[in-house]
């Protein structure tokens, strides 16, 4: 059991930093549903 199996999850990543989709990426397997994920620019 994962600490994410169920959860629902909103992803804001950083155009500088880590995007978006390659946090979504990284959430695959941990059994979490990826309802929101963006990439934004903070400045």
């Amino acid at each position: 059991m994962s600490l994410f199996d169920g959860k629902k999850v909103i992803i804001i990543g950083d155009r500088d930093g880590i995007p978006g989709p390659a946090m979504a990426e990284c959430l695959k397997g941990t059994g979490a549903e990826v309802v929101y994920s963006a990439t934004e620019c903070f400045v």
